[in-house]
């Protein structure tokens, strides 16, 4: 009897966790229009627009590092990201370091001050600069996503727009 209770609950909490960590989609600004969406991640690759296509994957996250399309060629790896710090390639040299992620704000290189604020990330809302203004709204996506995620996302976005 405890079976056929246990098994039933096991998987409604196995598809809960399958349909909150499958896939993210990624809009331009807040809008939810599948025109304007950008990209989607599922299964550590992200997709243009809303495809699902092999062919149409930008690029794949593989634990720290995110490779160009759907590689696992160390020469095809555009960062990698290290205690919050993102690298170019395959380096953890601080000359390589693109941007620091930090507190929800993603900054230039090896910095946090403010004037190398490059966006502000909010409610799953990405800003341009230290805004939170609906009007400097860059991106928004529909779930929650790692650092990794993230970076791999923001990369789609800023070479979309």
């Amino acid at each position: 009897m405890k079976k056929w209770i246990i098994i039933p609950l096991l998987f409604i909490v196995f598809c809960s966790f399958h349909i909150q960590h499958g896939m993210v989609k990624v809009y331009h600004k807040d809008s939810r229009y599948s025109s304007d969406q950008i990209c989607n991640l599922r299964d550590g690759k992200v997709y243009k627009k809303s495809s699902s296509y092999s062919s149409d994957i930008v690029c794949r996250i593989e634990g720290n590092k995110i490779y160009k399309n759907n590689s696992t060629y160390s020469t095809d790896i555009i960062y990698t990201i290290k205690e919050n710090k993102v690298y170019r390639g395959n380096s953890t040299y601080s000359s390589d370091q693109v941007y620091t992620i930090k507190d929800g704000k993603v900054y230039k290189g090896n910095s946090t001050y403010s004037s190398d604020l490059l966006y502000t990330i909010k409610d799953n809302k990405v800003y341009k600069g230290n805004s939170t203004y609906s009007s400097d709204l860059y991106f928004s996506y529909d779930n929650y996503v790692t650092i990794e995620e993230f970076v791999a996302i923001l990369h789609v976005v800023r070479y979309t727009f």
